[in-house]
């Protein structure tokens, strides 16, 4: 006999029930991801979204908070009727909330997001990491059919390397704009983002920066989360100026000779899932240059949005920036116009709805990733 709850009315929107810890107020990569896919997603799918608000402040939730909607979601997910229902999990370390929807559906369609460092951890050779690697391994096991939606290749492929078999990559999108007609950059370099090593922060000032004509600078918007790369700030052509807002930081992109994010391989193994600071420059009317490494080669078009240069190569990264530099004024503007008209095109958010709404149609077609 047919299962008509999975049959009826197969042309009308799905239910979509997104599932995240990640959600503002607080602030991140992954809260900005949430948010906006659930908008986009609004006129194409019924959305509910079921979620963890962080705190005022900008922080994510305590342990206790993040206990709890785990449970309450586990019991929720668990009571879910069969039929038309997605359930889309918001990041990979959450997957256990797809296992409880498939207590009562073995066929209930499920998507998980993935987005770089909830993957990246299971790579460290520290006992945390191989626990955790040891995680994912399970959670590919429990989710036979899940597809993972990764936000680049480089993301995908770890995914798969804990033995997910289902991958889509939809790289992600902003809503910055900041658009600039013809006006002439300041004399400075833009780094933004967190003081990690494998930002390359610290490297760009000791191998790069000396090397750069005066009177460029390098100015360091973000927060400081290593000892190592905060002592970099000392070196006199750096100006430190702290988190900024989206306004802020549109203007900077703009206003900057260009925009840097200089990633580098690391001992922990861990990368970029995607590397957002490049898009939104492009999208702000600036110059990305981005290293060619795991997500930031999704991040931006070479050529088109911004440059990829080779990581760690310090040579290639004077001559780039060197060169952008140097444009005129008619050279600069007709590189921004492109790039802008690329972004508007690629990295906008119905694009990234657009992307979920083909996952969510794959997994409801064969849930358990069984078709020939």
């Amino acid at each position: 006999m047919a299962d008509t709850s999975r049959t009826q009315a197969a042309d009308s929107p799905p239910t979509v029930h997104f599932i995240t810890r990640k959600w503002p107020p607080a602030v991140g990569g992954m809260e900005t991801y949430s948010i906006r896919l659930c908008e986009a997603l609004g006129d194409l799918a019924v959305v509910m979204p079921r979620y963890l608000p962080g705190r005022s402040d900008g922080t994510p939730p305590g342990v206790f908070a993040l206990l709890g909607f785990g449970l309450k979601t586990a019991f929720w997910a668990a009571s879910l009727p069969a039929g038309r229902h997605v359930v889309h999990i918001g990041d990979m370390a959450s997957w256990p909330l797809a296992f409880a929807a498939r207590l009562r559906d073995r066929e209930r369609p499920i998507v998980i997001s993935a987005h770089g460092t909830d993957v990246s951890y299971g790579l460290r050779a520290s006992r945390k990491g191989r626990l955790y690697a040891r995680y994912l391994r399970l959670g590919a096991w429990m989710l036979p059919g899940a597809l993972v939606v990764a936000n680049s290749q480089a993301t995908a492929q770890c995914a798969g390397g804990y033995g997910f078999e289902r991958l889509r990559v939809s790289p992600l999108a902003t809503d910055m704009t900041e658009q600039t007609t013809n006006v002439a950059p300041d004399p400075f370099i833009l780094f933004a983002g967190r003081l990690v090593e494998r930002k390359g922060c610290a490297w760009f000032i000791r191998n790069v920066l000396p090397h750069l004509p005066e009177p460029l600078v390098l100015k360091v918007a973000g927060t400081v989360w290593s000892p190592a790369e905060e002592a970099a700030l000392s070196d006199p052509r750096v100006e430190f100026i702290g988190p900024q807002d989206q306004t802020t930081l549109a203007t900077l992109y703009a206003r900057a000779t260009c925009v840097v994010v200089p990633n580098i391989d690391v001992d922990t193994r861990e990368f970029e899932g995607f590397g957002l600071v490049a898009t939104e420059a492009a999208a702000c009317g600036g110059v990305a240059l981005a290293a060619d490494h795991s997500g930031l080669r999704e991040a931006l078009v070479d050529g088109v949005t911004g440059f990829h240069i080779p990581p760690g190569d310090a040579d290639a990264w004077i001559t780039r920036i060197t060169e952008v530099a140097g444009w005129d004024a008619d050279t600069r503007q007709a590189f921004v116009n492109g790039a802008f008209a690329e972004t508007e095109t690629h990295y906008r958010w119905p694009r990234v709805a657009g992307d979920a709404m083909e996952a969510y149609h794959q997994v409801m077609a064969d849930p358990r990733g069984t078709a020939a």
